[in-house]
């Protein structure tokens, strides 16, 4: 409580400024009791007083009297209003027309858009040129002119080759040599041999007949394909003008509707614009009116209406706090700071215990062997207080330890003390074999140097 009037004290600061002062006097005090503790404390109660300088309360004097002097104005003025006001002030009936909406939208109607005009479909198909000839048609025609060329010239021939065969046989008759002669033999295949020619040549001319007869025919095949692609020309050709032809009247029907779109288009924009003309006319008509009607109560009202004189600017007092001494925090940590040590050394004196009666079940029995000498792979892990309740002496630490028996195959990990620091705390809890192993008294530390732990 002490320290929140300090702060009200320092924090009450007077002010002296050029526009005046600002003061901060104690007036009285009220006796306020403290529920909790039943305690009434006298608390200070204070008083601001604002005063301006001379200059200041001199202005504000005359701007008061200013006030008054245009509210008197003003009120005669609001007096006359009526006079001046039209009692029946409806100009709406006076305006002139705005634009005509229905007239508006009813010629976006009558000038639409085009969207659809006549075009002529391309023509796709040229007609039908007929077939190109792939072959020259049925040789058997050929063939069986180049046979009769063949048989014509062999009976041609036929009658000399018989009438030099009898020549022969009679000149070999009369030169003695008789028939199955070597003579003979060869006289007879030298005639064969002419015949064979002469035959060889028969078949040659026929070759060169059918080799005219199939140029002929390629030639007529060569003829009816060149009419054909000639014919194929000319359809395309006229299937082509068809289409330009074509494009040429859509691209004039799509120019025309164009142009009739832009025409209806500057025709509504010029709607568009008389309709607005007309509505800019009529509001500006009544704006006119109503401050031809407003001006006299705005009149009035600048009359009524003055200027405020500034107050004194003063300056925020700083505010300075004593800080109050925060008891309860310190308790709490105190508590939370004995609880958590509480809550280690229970931790710790429960791995002991346990460690020291889960050994004592396994050697079955009260001793449980604990001498450095015979463990290994030591490491602290911390420790625990003790206390001799029969001695009159401080708490003592109790080192505790993570170790395995040197003996043990497997190495098992136990927690708990050396014999040696037991030894050192209380002598009677340790006991020897006759090898000079030390041992624990469990019992006894249990029950002695950890009862207090």
């Amino acid at each position: 409580m002490s320290t929140a009037v300090a702060n009200a004290f320092l924090n009450n600061m007077n002010q002296i400024t050029p526009q005046g002062n600002l003061s901060y006097d104690q007036t009285s005090t009220f006796d306020f009791t403290d529920p909790t503790t039943g305690n009434t404390y006298n608390i200070p109660r204070f008083t601001v007083t604002q005063s301006l300088s001379p200059q200041q309360q001199a202005t504000l004097d005359q701007t008061n009297a200013a006030k008054y002097n245009l509210a008197t104005i003003g009120d005669y003025e609001s007096g006359m209003l009526g006079q001046f006001l039209p009692q029946n002030f409806n100009p709406i009936d006076t305006a002139p027309g705005g634009g005509n909406a229905s007239a508006l939208a009813q010629s976006l109607i009558n000038q639409g858009v085009k969207y659809d005009y006549n075009q002529r479909d391309p023509t796709f198909d040229i007609g039908n040129a007929g077939p190109i000839q792939t072959t020259y048609g049925d040789q058997s025609g050929v063939l069986q002119d180049r046979a009769n060329v063949e048989n014509a010239l062999f009976q041609r021939i036929r009658p000399q080759q018989d009438l030099d065969l009898s020549n022969l046989e009679s000149r070999l008759a009369d030169q003695g040599i008789r028939y199955g002669s070597d003579a003979y033999n060869n006289a007879m295949r030298t005639y064969q041999q002419g015949v064979n020619d002469s035959r060889l040549a028969v078949t040659a001319a026929g070759g060169q007949e059918q080799n005219l007869q199939e140029q002929i025919a390629q030639n007529r095949a060569q003829f009816g394909n060149q009419a054909q692609q000639q014919l194929y020309q000319q359809l395309l050709g006229a299937g082509n003008f068809q289409n330009q032809a074509a494009a040429q009247y859509n691209q004039q029907n799509a120019t025309a509707a164009a142009a009739y779109n832009n025409a209806a288009q500057q025709y509504m924009t010029q709607q568009q614009m008389i309709y607005d003309a007309a509505n800019q006319q009529r509001q500006q008509y009544l704006n006119e009116q109503y401050a031809a009607r407003n001006q006299p109560i705005n009149e009035v009202s600048a009359l009524l209406t003055g200027g405020q004189l500034q107050n004194p600017n003063f300056i925020n007092t700083p505010q300075n706090r004593i800080p109050t001494t925060d008891i309860a925090s310190l308790i709490n940590n105190n508590f939370q700071q004995n609880l958590d040590l509480y809550k280690q050394q229970s931790t710790n004196f429960n791995q002991l215990v346990g460690g020291l009666i889960g050994a004592a079940g396994i050697a079955g029995g009260a001793a449980l062997k604990s001498d450095r000498r015979s463990k290994e792979n030591i490491s602290k892990i911390g420790s625990v207080m003790t206390a001799m309740p029969q001695k009159v002496q401080e708490p003592k630490e109790l080192p505790i330890y993570q170790y395995s028996y040197k003996d043990d195959p497997a190495s098992v990990q136990h927690i708990g003390p050396m014999a040696q620091d037991v030894e050192r705390i209380d002598p009677r809890a340790v006991t020897k074999d006759k090898r000079g192993t030390k041992y624990i008294d469990t019992r006894r530390v249990m029950g002695g140097i950890l009862r207090a732990a």
